[in-house]
């Protein structure tokens, strides 16, 4: 069992919050993680370069001079790859890099990540974000009295939170999303993870859900 102390938007301890990163995932698989992390990565790739080949860079298809005679190597068209400004030989084409595991191995992959923020003590639970309108200066604020000024961080609220969300997309390393959304990558990508207590709720209560059943 370990046992988180929750802030409120000020950086003052106001409570405690106890959970055991076990009942979130029994055991921390790497090398599932790996393969979870190197999958988004693999598919934010725009896989968009190309080069020319040479059937499409610019010149004649004619033969440069006759096969005999000239005392040179036979040669085709000046396309050739192996002229300079022929096409490239094997040259790259658009591809998609996308690909997806198993939707269980996907989400067991996220409870990991979690679990293994939280036994390495990288995880910061606070009270709430209560914010009447988005205002950048309030979250850098909340972020500096967290100790977290300058520190990659993961945001994680409870809901989909606008006023939230917009206060913080300015702020370099800082990324704010939904709990739901959150993925192996999102959570171990940055240093600290920050949950509101709604959020961490709602995790330990799917990880119940899904301790329960397990199909």
């Amino acid at each position: 069992m370990v046992t988180l102390p929750i802030y409120d938007m000020a950086g003052a301890k106001v409570g405690d919050y106890q959970i055991d990163p076990r009942a979130i995932a029994p055991k921390i698989t790497k090398q599932l993680l790996h393969e979870a992390v190197v999958m988004y990565l693999a598919n934010q790739r725009q896989g968009s370069n190309k080069t020319k080949t040479r059937g499409e860079v610019s010149g004649s298809t004619k033969k440069m001079y006759k096969q005999k005679g000239t005392g040179n190597a036979r040669a085709g068209s000046k396309r050739s790859g192996v002229r300079r400004g022929g096409g490239h030989i094997n040259a790259r084409q658009p591809r998609s890099y996308y690909y997806r595991l198993p939707r269980k191995a996907v989400q067991a992959a996220t409870r990991m990540a979690i679990a293994s923020k939280i036994e390495s003590e990288s995880v910061i639970v606070v009270q709430g974000l209560a914010m009447a309108a988005p205002k950048t200066s309030v979250m850098a604020g909340v972020m500096k009295a967290l100790g977290l000024e300058g520190v990659t961080t993961t945001l994680a609220t409870g809901g989909v939170d606008q006023n939230v969300y917009m206060s913080g997309r300015n702020i370099p390393g800082l990324n704010v999303q939904p709990v739901s959304d959150l993925n192996a990558l999102t959570v171990l990508r940055p240093k600290k993870l920050v949950l509101t207590k709604e959020a961490l709720d709602w995790i330990a209560s799917r990880a119940s859900a899904v301790a329960a059943d397990p199909a």
